[in-house]
Protein backbone atom coordinates (compact mmCIF):
# COMPACT_ATOMS: atom_id res chain seq x y z
CA UNK A 1 0.00 0.00 0.00
CA UNK A 2 2.83 2.40 0.88
CA UNK A 3 4.58 1.80 -2.44
CA UNK A 4 1.33 2.33 -4.36
CA UNK A 5 0.46 5.55 -2.55
CA UNK A 6 4.03 6.79 -2.95
CA UNK A 7 3.65 6.86 -6.70
CA UNK A 8 0.47 8.95 -6.72
CA UNK A 9 0.92 11.31 -3.75
CA UNK A 10 3.00 14.47 -4.07
CA UNK A 11 4.78 13.99 -0.77
CA UNK A 12 7.20 11.37 0.50
CA UNK A 13 7.20 8.42 2.88
CA UNK A 14 9.96 8.40 5.48
CA UNK A 15 10.87 4.81 6.21
CA UNK A 16 12.46 5.29 9.61
CA UNK A 17 13.82 2.71 12.03
CA UNK A 18 11.11 0.05 12.12
CA UNK A 19 7.58 -0.93 11.12
CA UNK A 20 7.08 -2.54 14.52
CA UNK A 21 4.74 -0.41 16.65
CA UNK A 22 6.57 -1.06 19.93
CA UNK A 23 9.92 -0.14 18.39
CA UNK A 24 8.40 3.01 16.88
CA UNK A 25 7.24 4.14 20.34
CA UNK A 26 10.64 3.29 21.83
CA UNK A 27 12.35 5.30 19.09
CA UNK A 28 10.02 8.25 19.74
CA UNK A 29 10.73 8.17 23.50
CA UNK A 30 14.50 7.97 23.00
CA UNK A 31 14.43 10.83 20.52
CA UNK A 32 12.22 12.85 22.88
CA UNK A 33 14.68 12.41 25.76
CA UNK A 34 17.63 13.46 23.58
CA UNK A 35 15.68 16.39 22.16
CA UNK A 36 14.76 17.68 25.62
CA UNK A 37 18.37 17.27 26.78
CA UNK A 38 19.59 19.20 23.74
CA UNK A 39 17.07 21.99 24.31
CA UNK A 40 17.84 22.26 28.03
CA UNK A 41 21.63 22.19 27.64
CA UNK A 42 21.83 24.66 24.77
CA UNK A 43 19.27 27.04 26.24
CA UNK A 44 21.23 27.09 29.51
CA UNK A 45 24.39 28.04 27.58
CA UNK A 46 22.50 30.77 25.72
CA UNK A 47 21.12 32.14 29.00
CA UNK A 48 24.35 32.18 30.99
CA UNK A 49 26.48 33.54 28.13
CA UNK A 50 23.92 36.33 27.71
CA UNK A 51 23.40 37.25 31.37
CA UNK A 52 26.76 36.57 33.03
CA UNK A 53 29.01 39.55 32.43
CA UNK A 54 32.10 37.40 33.00
CA UNK A 55 31.19 35.45 29.86
CA UNK A 56 31.14 38.28 27.33
CA UNK A 57 34.38 37.46 25.52
CA UNK A 58 34.38 36.43 21.83
CA UNK A 59 34.79 32.74 22.73
CA UNK A 60 31.49 32.68 24.63
CA UNK A 61 29.81 34.90 22.05
CA UNK A 62 30.56 32.32 19.37
CA UNK A 63 29.60 29.49 21.74
CA UNK A 64 26.21 31.15 22.20
CA UNK A 65 25.63 31.17 18.46
CA UNK A 66 26.77 27.54 18.23
CA UNK A 67 24.09 26.71 20.79
CA UNK A 68 21.50 28.67 18.78
CA UNK A 69 22.49 26.67 15.72
CA UNK A 70 22.33 23.40 17.66
CA UNK A 71 18.82 24.11 18.94
CA UNK A 72 17.68 24.98 15.43
CA UNK A 73 19.53 22.07 13.80
CA UNK A 74 18.03 19.35 15.98
CA UNK A 75 14.57 20.94 15.76
CA UNK A 76 14.54 20.52 11.97
CA UNK A 77 14.45 16.71 12.01
CA UNK A 78 13.77 15.26 15.45
CA UNK A 79 10.28 16.66 16.32
CA UNK A 80 8.92 15.54 12.93
CA UNK A 81 10.40 12.07 13.47
CA UNK A 82 8.92 11.84 16.97
CA UNK A 83 5.47 12.85 15.71
CA UNK A 84 5.64 10.38 12.82
CA UNK A 85 6.54 7.52 15.15
CA UNK A 86 3.86 8.32 17.73
CA UNK A 87 1.12 8.75 15.13
CA UNK A 88 2.38 5.84 12.99
CA UNK A 89 2.28 8.12 9.97
CA UNK A 90 5.48 8.35 7.94
CA UNK A 91 4.05 10.62 5.23
CA UNK A 92 5.60 14.07 4.83
CA UNK A 93 4.27 16.78 2.55
CA UNK A 94 6.35 17.94 -0.39
CA UNK A 95 6.50 21.48 1.05
CA UNK A 96 7.59 20.13 4.44
CA UNK A 97 10.36 18.15 2.78
CA UNK A 98 11.55 21.24 0.89
CA UNK A 99 11.71 23.26 4.11
CA UNK A 100 13.46 20.42 5.93
CA UNK A 101 16.14 20.17 3.24
CA UNK A 102 16.62 23.95 3.23
CA UNK A 103 16.98 24.35 6.99
CA UNK A 104 18.99 21.15 7.43
CA UNK A 105 21.60 22.09 4.81
CA UNK A 106 21.65 25.75 5.89
CA UNK A 107 22.24 24.95 9.55
CA UNK A 108 24.71 22.14 8.82
CA UNK A 109 26.90 24.50 6.80
CA UNK A 110 26.49 27.26 9.39
CA UNK A 111 27.76 24.81 12.04
CA UNK A 112 30.88 24.15 9.96
CA UNK A 113 31.36 27.90 9.53
CA UNK A 114 30.94 28.77 13.23
CA UNK A 115 33.33 25.98 14.24
CA UNK A 116 35.86 27.42 11.80
CA UNK A 117 35.44 30.89 13.30
CA UNK A 118 35.82 29.44 16.80
CA UNK A 119 39.08 27.74 15.83
CA UNK A 120 40.43 31.06 14.51
CA UNK A 121 39.36 32.76 17.76
CA UNK A 122 41.39 30.21 19.77
CA UNK A 123 44.32 30.68 17.38
CA UNK A 124 44.23 34.45 17.81
CA UNK A 125 43.88 34.20 21.61
CA UNK A 126 46.77 31.75 22.11
CA UNK A 127 49.16 32.50 19.24
CA UNK A 128 48.57 36.25 18.80
CA UNK A 129 47.68 37.46 22.31
CA UNK A 130 49.06 40.99 21.82
CA UNK A 131 46.81 41.58 18.81
CA UNK A 132 43.79 39.66 20.11
CA UNK A 133 41.75 42.65 21.30
CA UNK A 134 42.15 44.33 17.92
CA UNK A 135 41.62 41.20 15.81
CA UNK A 136 38.54 40.00 17.69
CA UNK A 137 36.95 43.31 18.56
CA UNK A 138 33.14 43.45 18.91
CA UNK A 139 32.57 44.69 15.37
CA UNK A 140 34.64 41.89 13.82
CA UNK A 141 32.86 39.32 15.98
CA UNK A 142 29.46 40.51 14.82
CA UNK A 143 30.47 40.52 11.17
CA UNK A 144 31.87 37.01 11.54
CA UNK A 145 28.55 35.77 12.94
CA UNK A 146 26.61 37.56 10.18
CA UNK A 147 28.82 35.82 7.62
CA UNK A 148 28.16 32.46 9.30
CA UNK A 149 24.38 32.80 9.12
CA UNK A 150 24.42 34.27 5.58
CA UNK A 151 26.68 31.52 4.26
CA UNK A 152 24.34 28.96 5.77
CA UNK A 153 21.34 30.53 4.08
CA UNK A 154 23.08 30.71 0.70
CA UNK A 155 24.15 27.06 0.87
CA UNK A 156 20.61 26.07 1.83
CA UNK A 157 19.14 27.93 -1.13
CA UNK A 158 21.65 26.35 -3.53
CA UNK A 159 21.11 22.82 -2.25
CA UNK A 160 17.32 23.10 -2.06
CA UNK A 161 16.83 24.67 -5.48
CA UNK A 162 19.14 22.09 -7.09
CA UNK A 163 17.58 19.14 -5.26
CA UNK A 164 13.97 19.96 -6.06
CA UNK A 165 14.66 20.90 -9.65
CA UNK A 166 15.05 17.19 -10.42
CA UNK A 167 12.13 15.02 -11.53
CA UNK A 168 11.09 12.36 -9.04
CA UNK A 169 9.78 9.46 -11.09
CA UNK A 170 10.33 6.56 -8.72
CA UNK A 171 8.32 5.52 -5.67
CA UNK A 172 8.72 8.41 -3.25
CA UNK A 173 10.07 6.36 -0.38
CA UNK A 174 12.99 7.82 1.60
CA UNK A 175 14.92 5.30 3.67
CA UNK A 176 15.70 7.76 6.44
CA UNK A 177 13.90 9.47 9.32
CA UNK A 178 14.19 12.84 7.55
CA UNK A 179 14.40 14.20 4.00
CA UNK A 180 17.99 13.25 3.26
CA UNK A 181 19.46 14.71 0.06
CA UNK A 182 21.37 11.55 -1.02
CA UNK A 183 18.17 9.54 -0.59
CA UNK A 184 16.19 12.09 -2.60
CA UNK A 185 18.68 11.84 -5.46
CA UNK A 186 17.98 8.13 -5.72
CA UNK A 187 14.38 8.94 -6.69
CA UNK A 188 15.51 10.60 -9.93
CA UNK A 189 15.64 8.50 -13.10
CA UNK A 190 17.36 11.04 -15.36
CA UNK A 191 20.55 13.09 -15.37
CA UNK A 192 18.94 16.22 -13.94
CA UNK A 193 20.53 15.46 -10.55
CA UNK A 194 23.90 16.66 -11.92
CA UNK A 195 23.11 20.16 -10.65
CA UNK A 196 23.00 18.82 -7.09
CA UNK A 197 26.35 17.12 -7.61
CA UNK A 198 27.77 20.41 -8.84
CA UNK A 199 26.51 22.25 -5.76
CA UNK A 200 27.80 19.46 -3.53
CA UNK A 201 31.21 19.65 -5.20
CA UNK A 202 31.37 23.43 -4.68
CA UNK A 203 30.35 23.12 -1.01
CA UNK A 204 32.86 20.29 -0.56
CA UNK A 205 35.65 22.57 -1.78
CA UNK A 206 34.50 25.26 0.66
CA UNK A 207 34.36 22.71 3.48
CA UNK A 208 37.87 21.58 2.56
CA UNK A 209 39.07 25.18 2.82
CA UNK A 210 37.45 25.46 6.26
CA UNK A 211 39.01 22.17 7.34
CA UNK A 212 42.45 23.27 6.11
CA UNK A 213 42.20 26.55 8.02
CA UNK A 214 41.16 24.66 11.16
CA UNK A 215 44.09 22.26 10.84
CA UNK A 216 46.43 25.22 10.30
CA UNK A 217 45.04 26.94 13.41
CA UNK A 218 45.44 23.90 15.65
CA UNK A 219 48.95 23.08 14.45
CA UNK A 220 50.00 26.55 15.58
CA UNK A 221 47.88 26.37 18.74
CA UNK A 222 49.40 23.11 19.96
CA UNK A 223 52.94 24.16 19.07
CA UNK A 224 52.42 27.36 21.07
CA UNK A 225 50.74 25.63 24.02
CA UNK A 226 53.52 23.08 24.36
CA UNK A 227 56.00 25.96 24.74
CA UNK A 228 54.10 27.44 27.70
CA UNK A 229 56.38 26.94 30.73
CA UNK A 230 53.71 26.51 33.40
CA UNK A 231 51.60 23.37 33.62
CA UNK A 232 48.64 25.48 34.75
CA UNK A 233 48.88 27.64 31.63
CA UNK A 234 49.01 24.60 29.36
CA UNK A 235 46.05 23.04 31.15
CA UNK A 236 43.99 26.20 30.80
CA UNK A 237 44.76 26.46 27.09
CA UNK A 238 43.95 22.82 26.45
CA UNK A 239 40.70 23.10 28.42
CA UNK A 240 39.34 25.63 25.91
CA UNK A 241 40.77 23.95 22.78
CA UNK A 242 40.20 20.22 23.27
CA UNK A 243 36.38 20.39 23.61
CA UNK A 244 36.17 22.42 20.41
CA UNK A 245 38.49 20.00 18.60
CA UNK A 246 36.43 17.00 19.75
CA UNK A 247 33.12 18.57 18.67
CA UNK A 248 34.57 19.55 15.31
CA UNK A 249 36.10 16.14 14.62
CA UNK A 250 32.96 14.25 15.59
CA UNK A 251 30.62 16.41 13.53
CA UNK A 252 32.78 16.53 10.40
CA UNK A 253 33.88 12.87 10.40
CA UNK A 254 30.37 11.43 10.75
CA UNK A 255 28.86 13.91 8.30
CA UNK A 256 31.54 13.34 5.66
CA UNK A 257 31.29 9.56 6.05
CA UNK A 258 27.52 9.65 5.59
CA UNK A 259 27.61 11.81 2.45
CA UNK A 260 30.55 10.04 0.80
CA UNK A 261 29.48 6.44 1.33
CA UNK A 262 27.32 4.86 -1.39
CA UNK A 263 23.57 4.97 -0.73
CA UNK A 264 21.83 1.64 -0.42
CA UNK A 265 18.35 0.58 -1.54
CA UNK A 266 17.98 -1.24 1.78
CA UNK A 267 19.77 0.83 4.43
CA UNK A 268 20.92 -1.07 7.49
CA UNK A 269 20.63 -0.11 11.16
CA UNK A 270 24.27 1.04 10.89
CA UNK A 271 23.33 3.57 8.20
CA UNK A 272 20.59 5.01 10.39
CA UNK A 273 22.91 5.15 13.41
CA UNK A 274 25.50 7.11 11.41
CA UNK A 275 22.85 9.69 10.54
CA UNK A 276 22.00 10.01 14.24
CA UNK A 277 25.67 10.65 15.00
CA UNK A 278 25.71 13.89 12.98
CA UNK A 279 22.07 15.03 13.33
CA UNK A 280 21.15 14.27 16.96
CA UNK A 281 24.29 13.57 18.97
CA UNK A 282 26.27 16.83 18.45
CA UNK A 283 23.46 19.20 19.53
CA UNK A 284 22.76 16.96 22.54
CA UNK A 285 26.31 16.55 23.81
CA UNK A 286 27.91 19.87 22.77
CA UNK A 287 26.68 21.66 25.93
CA UNK A 288 28.10 18.89 28.13
CA UNK A 289 31.43 18.84 26.30
CA UNK A 290 31.88 22.61 26.45
CA UNK A 291 30.86 22.86 30.10
CA UNK A 292 32.76 20.00 31.75
CA UNK A 293 36.28 21.37 31.16
CA UNK A 294 35.45 25.07 31.48
CA UNK A 295 35.59 26.46 35.00
CA UNK A 296 33.94 29.76 34.06
CA UNK A 297 30.99 27.92 32.50
CA UNK A 298 30.67 25.60 35.50
CA UNK A 299 30.78 28.54 37.88
CA UNK A 300 28.09 30.42 35.95
CA UNK A 301 25.96 27.26 35.80
CA UNK A 302 26.24 26.77 39.57
CA UNK A 303 25.14 30.36 40.15
CA UNK A 304 22.20 29.89 37.80
CA UNK A 305 21.07 26.64 39.43
CA UNK A 306 21.51 28.03 42.95
CA UNK A 307 19.58 31.16 42.15
CA UNK A 308 22.55 33.51 42.30
CA UNK A 309 22.90 36.64 40.21
CA UNK A 310 24.87 36.26 36.99
CA UNK A 311 26.70 39.54 37.33
CA UNK A 312 30.22 40.77 37.49
CA UNK A 313 32.61 43.29 36.10
CA UNK A 314 32.18 43.49 32.35
CA UNK A 315 35.47 42.86 30.51
CA UNK A 316 36.86 45.03 27.77
CA UNK A 317 35.90 42.60 25.03
CA UNK A 318 32.16 42.36 24.71
CA UNK A 319 30.35 41.21 21.62
CA UNK A 320 26.87 41.47 23.04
Amino acid sequence: MVMTNATVMSGFFLMGFSDNRELQILHALLFLVMYLLALAGNLIIIIITTLDQHLQSPMYYFLKHLSLLDVSFISVTVPESIASSLMDNSYILYSQCVLQVFFFTSLAWAEVAILTVMSYDRYAAICLPLHYEVTMDPRNCKWAVVAVWLSGGISGILYTSATFSITFCRAKVIHQFFCDVPQLLKLSCSNDYLGVIGVAAFMSVMALICFASIVFSYIHIFSTVLRIPSAEGRSKAFSTCLPHLFVLSFFLSTGIFEFLKPTSDSPTAFDLMISIFYTVMPPTFNPIIYSLRNEAMKGALRKLLLGGELTGKKPFLSCC
